[in-house]
């Protein structure tokens, strides 16, 4: 460790570390000072690699193969005779995909020149030309003054507690509680029926768990376009998911081996409870007291479209500021802040951050949903198409889901793609694509899309659009 830096990253999650690494690529002298320990051991990688997206894709991946092959198999003729699963196994299997990423991400950073700090990150003074930053050791709790002439705040966001239903690490858990139980509950509640809440309950109700849902909104998956949501919401349930929809829980209470969760309709009992209702910016022992940053009213870091804080050379990217609480999107985000220290016009096109959520079929979407292009004025015209008449996703059983677009009636131009479907994730890269070099709909319509494929139901929904899918009877419009 020195004394001097050209940049400090305070926090080592995706945004955090992937700044830095660009940083030393660009020859600057750059610490990334991290405090997290999993499992006993410093670790790198944030809420993502440890505790989020990958193990919970992990967990996801390993309970679809598990259900398919005990329910899914017979239809392609092949029998398995009994199956079970072996959770320990699983939980294993999970822990040493974060050992092996968030050791990677340790030898990239020491492979671009970057020191890993392990320990706490304090912006002490951010208004000079040298910022200060206390760096105080995870090994034994010394403090060390660094300056830097840049610092780039990264510290993520932690699940949001509520006191109705206080997690007590046992049976009451967040997000990160419920990657590793070591048995499957037989009844399973949830709280909250966003991202976290579907993908979770979806692994453990493949596994055998009888899983309730509950949702305070009074509609389900609200940020996604309305067709997407509403027939989400029917496969979700057709698989099992017990989805509550305008349910407010009002207790959560540990009744011997069992959760007592009282909601406005009912009382039921659980043997687990996962309340995992959204997350919030982490700031603990972020800021000193004479930092000089400012903070919006919700206590989030207040910066501009390049996320640039109001102090010359201190930045704030990721879960710490506006926007939707996306790895991608911090990554993208610290890129950005590095190279504009570094003097170059580098910019995030919020326009086509992709939203994703893992369960099966997965939903994903870019841009807007058609509900929000009618508010913001445009005319608008969709298309949308089916997977029941996509060959590809037929042969591979994987024909439940749609393809939707959304587009400006007068300039054909792209505005959103929207998707349920066997890799949703993947296909909707095509409309984030399309978006950013400003297609039309007539692009789409004239690419040739390979046979057979599940994309080709993107080249019929774009086709749909103007009334013209090959593989689905098109309604001729009423003239207003």
């Amino acid at each position: 460790m020195k004394d001097n830096y050209d940049l400090v990253v305070i926090g080592g999650g995706p945004g955090g570390y992937e700044a830095a690494i660009r940083a030393g690529q660009l020859g600057m002298s750059v610490a990334c000072i991290e405090k997290r320990v999993y499992k006993g051991e410093p670790a790198l990688g944030g809420t993502c690699l440890n505790v989020g997206c990958i193990p919970s894709k992990a967990l996801l991946d390993s309970s679809h193969r598990y259900e398919a092959t005990k329910h899914d198999l017979a239809e392609h003729g092949i029998s398995t005779g009994d199956v079970s699963i072996d959770i320990e196994q699983m939980i294993a299997r999970k822990e040493g995909i974060v050992k092996q990423l968030t050791g990677g991400v340790a030898a990239l950073l020491k492979g671009n020149g970057v020191d890993w700090l392990q320990g706490w990150g304090t912006l002490e003074d951010g208004k000079g030309s040298e910022k200060k930053v206390k760096f105080t050791a995870l090994e034994d709790d010394s403090e060390t003054t660094i300056s830097a002439k840049n610092v780039i705040l990264a510290a993520g966001s932690v699940p949001i507690e509520i006191p109705v239903a206080k997690t007590d690490g046992d049976r009451i858990v967040d997000s990160t509680g419920a990657l590793d139980f070591t048995e499957v509950p037989k009844r399973l509640g949830v709280i909250g029926a966003g991202v976290i809440g579907l993908e979770l309950g979806s692994v453990w109700r493949r596994l055998g768990s009888d899983v309730v849902v509950y949702e305070a909104l009074p509609s389900f998956l609200a940020a996604a376009d309305k067709d997407i949501a509403k027939e989400a919401g029917k496969l979700l349930k057709k698989q099992g998911l017990d989805i509550r929809v305008d349910t407010k829980v009002t207790n959560a209470e540990v009744k011997g081996d069992q959760v007592v969760v009282t909601s406005e309709a009912s009382d039921e009992s659980f043997d687990k409870l996962i309340v995992c209702v959204g997350r919030r910016a982490y700031s603990e022992k972020l800021l000193g007291e004479d930092s000089g940053i400012t903070l919006t009213e919700r206590g989030l870091i207040d910066v501009d479209d390049q996320c640039k804080t109001n102090l010359d050379g201190v930045y704030a990217i990721g879960d710490l500021v506006r926007g939707p609480m996306l790895a991608h999107k911090a990554m993208e985000e610290g890129m950005m802040a590095v190279e504009r220290i570094h003097g170059e016009k580098a910019q995030v096109n919020y326009d086509t951050i992709i939203n994703v959520i893992y369960t099966h079929p997965e939903i994903a979407w870019v841009g807007m949903t058609e509900q929000e292009a009618e508010e913001a004025g445009y005319e608008v015209k969709t298309g949308s198409f089916n997977l029941a008449a996509n060959g590809r996703a037929l042969a591979q059983s994987e024909g439940q889901g749609s393809i939707k677009v959304v587009a400006d009636a007068k300039t054909d131009r792209l505005l959103g793609m929207h998707a349920i479907s066997a890799g949703a994730g993947d296909i909707v890269h095509q409309g984030m694509i399309a978006m950013e070099f400003v297609s039309s709909i007539e692009d789409l319509q004239l690419m040739t899309f390979a046979h057979p494929t599940i994309s080709e139901a993107v080249h019929e929904a774009a086709l749909s659009a103007d009334g013209r899918a090959i593989h689905a009877i098109q309604r001729k419009k009423r003239k207003k």
